[in-house]
């Protein structure tokens, strides 16, 4: 069973039924032993990195991420959802940093681009051992941001540019996560979605 954490923030209608596409049981929840009990726990996030880590914190999110990977349960996080596994995040926060899930020690800070947000396709410079994008590697996926990680963490990187290079997708361990949608990125989203999903 994959669980998607509702904690306030994110498309969570439309990420079930990209979920669903892979045979598993989806659920939507905020619900800790839900959560905790998981095959997998899907982390998304639309909108503002501290308005994300307040839903997430107001549930118990962090905490139930971090004690998923101590168990190696595996989490996947979508968009702000991957933003705010990193320590600190300069989006909308009075000092200019404000703290995330932690589990990476970097910062996601905002693109240097003409335009902003990044809205819209782009292709990835996978990771020639990547496990997400097996299969998958010469496709393009749908971004929305504005901010991003833009410094090399866990076990494997993939990339893509818009204004500047940044960190398009991160496997490390029980941990995945995309800075795109998979689920609103067609036939190659639902491929990495498979993907994620048969490795749990």
């Amino acid at each position: 069973m994959i669980a998607i954490l509702d904690y306030g923030s994110g498309n969570l209608r439309s990420a079930e039924r990209a979920f669903a596409t892979s045979g598993k049981n989806v659920v939507v929840t905020s619900d800790r032993a839900v959560a905790l009990a998981a095959d997998g726990l899907v982390v998304p996030g639309v909108g503002a990195f501290a308005a994300c880590m307040n839903g997430l914190n107001a549930v118990d999110g962090a905490a139930i991420i971090r004690e998923r990977i101590a168990k190696e349960r595996p989490v996947l996080g979508i968009c702000i959802g991957m933003q705010i596994l990193f320590s600190r995040g300069t989006e909308h926060s009075e000092n200019g940093i404000h703290a995330g899930v932690g589990l990476w020690d970097a910062e996601v800070s905002k693109l240097n681009a003409p335009i902003l947000p990044h809205m819209g396709w782009n292709t990835i410079e996978t990771a020639s051992d990547s496990d997400l994008f097996k299969g998958i590697e010469d496709q393009s996926f749908y971004f929305v941001h504005s901010y991003a990680a833009k410094q090399a963490v866990g076990k494997v990187q993939s990339w893509s540019m818009h204004g500047e290079r940044f960190l398009a997708a991160v496997e490390d361990g029980y941990v995945s996560a995309t800075q795109f949608h998979p689920e609103k990125s067609g036939d190659a989203g639902l491929a990495l979605i498979k993907n994620w999903t048969q490795s749990l």
